[in-house]
């Protein structure tokens, strides 16, 4: 990866998916910057231009199989309600999102990540 190019990936070191995609962008020479986001969740603005720059929903970026999810009746919530959620409870975001200089991709199937690495 070139100077020029940066990446971060808002990881949770206890989901497989999660520790593979790192593992896919060290395979492809990318050292990323390594966001904890249950230690240290981006706010609910960073959060909205993630997902939206991703080209995702709110109900596409969020962990419906979650507890809280169920707990907060999350399943009827419109996407500003949604936002809220994830904000407030990061273990609702969908993991792992990676993000570069062109562009962000959730790596669920990890794959996607490839479309914004380098070629």
């Amino acid at each position: 990866m070139s100077d020029a190019t940066s990446a971060t990936i808002y990881h949770n070191p206890r989901c497989s998916t999660s520790r593979k995609t790192l593992q896919l962008l060290r395979d492809h020479g990318v050292e990323p910057a390594i966001v904890k986001y249950l230690d240290t969740p981006p706010t609910r603005g960073e959060l909205a231009r993630l997902i939206e720059r991703a080209g995702l929903t709110p109900r596409q970026a969020i962990r419906s199989k979650e507890a809280v999810y169920k707990e907060l009746g999350l399943a009827d919530a419109d996407d500003e309600a949604l936002l809220d959620a994830m904000a407030a409870h990061p273990i609702l975001i969908e993991r792992p999102l990676v993000v570069t200089d062109l562009g962000v991709r959730l790596a669920r199937p990890i794959e996607n990540v490839e479309e914004i690495l380098p070629r």
